[in-house]
């Protein structure tokens, strides 16, 4: 664990919210008023003007709940895509920590198919390492298919590796929490969908779902395309990959026809099974708060993980570049490791991000979560640039400084 920050008293956020600059809404705890101004500057340089949303919480109390843009609103809903990854690996984790599931253990000990094609001694640690070469499956996945986590699984436990694995890592993009589900599945007999309604999202009345009710349709915003340049789409089209790629099978962009994943997340069936991959709906403070609840003390509940958890869960597992997205030592189990994207967070800071720019994460030693969430894709993809600036006001404003 890293040394907690020395941090002011705060106040509870206020229930009334306020408009400010750019039309920003929502409220501030005493001491995180820059946060709001570092919000309403990004607002204001036009970095997404169609919905966006700001939460945190420090030591499980709720500083930040700031919204913006149209028709967005604080309590708004839309696809979060790999955010979702942290949900569904937060339920491996309580697994592991009550001792269900080891993580050493051989996939195919709880799963026997698995083991075909030469998958027999992947152990449950690199499928959340992502080192088990599982991407995807040759042809790719019809739609239907890719909209479900029981279907995935057993297409995938025929499929060879893309690599020998434990000797690379590449991202399981569409597919690492059909995989580990499956591994529920096998052991609890409930999916991690049932179990994260169960242990996770009910309890706290999270605002983020695998698996989004009927009932709550109303509240769906759709994500929308991304708005690039005209420099940024020449590189985008530049940079468009070979069909025969590890990315390629990664984003399931070599099936016939390939995925796009606008068409995914703002499909209902999609929505409804809660595909755990990427499938997952909430908005800012339901992520936060889920990260918040992981890590303290929130409504008179004990954290959910224990130190010794997250500091297993957070640690870097993945050395040298991702094979599939390039990216460098991004890793933990099942979450991503953020120390090397933001360097102001403690080693054990761990979170995950979406493709159309969300980004949640906890970090134990300052007592931060943090939740941000966008409605429009963000360039180039993956967790959009302005988290920086907000994450680090947020640190900021937990220090003091």
């Amino acid at each position: 664990m890293t040394e907690a920050f020395e941090v002011p008293e705060v106040s509870e956020v206020p229930e009334v919210s306020e408009v400010f600059g750019a039309g920003v809404q929502g409220t501030v705890a005493d001491g995180f008023e820059a946060v709001r101004e570092e919000f309403a500057a990004v607002l204001a340089e036009g970095i997404t003007t169609s919905g966006a949303q700001l939460v945190a919480y420090l030591n499980g109390r709720h500083v930040v709940d700031l919204w913006a843009g149209d028709g967005m609103a604080g309590d708004s809903l839309t696809g979060v895509f790999s955010v979702s990854k942290g949900a569904a690996h937060l339920v491996v984790a309580l697994l592991v920590q009550d001792g269900v599931l080891e993580l050493d253990r051989e996939v195919a000990h709880y799963w026997p198919e698995f083991a075909a094609e030469g998958k027999g001694r992947i152990t449950l640690r690199q499928l959340l390492a992502h080192s088990a070469g599982v991407i995807g499956v040759e042809g790719g996945f019809s739609s239907a298919e890719l909209a479900d986590d029981r279907v995935l699984a057993e297409r995938l436990a025929g499929q060879r590796p893309f690599w020998e694995p434990g000797t690379a890592y590449g991202y399981h993009a569409l597919v690492t929490a059909a995989l580990t589900g499956e591994v529920v599945r096998r052991v609890t007999g409930l999916s991690i969908q049932e179990l994260f309604e169960e242990r996770i999202r009910a309890p706290y009345g999270l605002d983020l779902h695998l698996g989004l009710p009927e009932a709550l349709e109303s509240r769906y915003l759709d994500v929308l395309p991304m708005q690039p340049t005209p420099e940024q789409r020449a590189e985008l089209e530049a940079n468009a990959p070979d069909p025969k790629s590890l990315v390629a099978i990664a984003f399931n962009s070599h099936a016939e026809p390939p995925t796009d994943l606008l068409d995914f997340i703002n499909t209902r069936a999609v929505r409804e099974l809660g595909q755990a991959s990427a499938g997952g709906v909430g908005n800012a403070r339901g992520v936060a708060a889920m990260y918040a609840a992981a890590i303290n003390e929130v409504d008179g509940r004990a954290p959910l993980l224990t130190p010794a958890m997250i500091a297993e869960f957070a640690r870097l597992h993945t050395v040298g570049a991702d094979v599939v997205t390039g990216e460098a030592e991004h890793f933990g189990l099942g979450f991503q490791a953020l120390r090397l994207r933001y360097p102001f967070l403690g080693a054990d800071a761990f979170g995950h991000s979406g493709a159309a720019g969300a980004q949640a994460f906890a970090d134990p030693g300052s007592g931060i979560a943090y939740g941000y969430v966008r409605r429009r894709f963000a360039f180039p993809g993956g967790a959009a640039p302005e988290n920086e600036r907000l994450a680090a006001a947020v640190v900021r404003a937990a220090a003091g400084v």
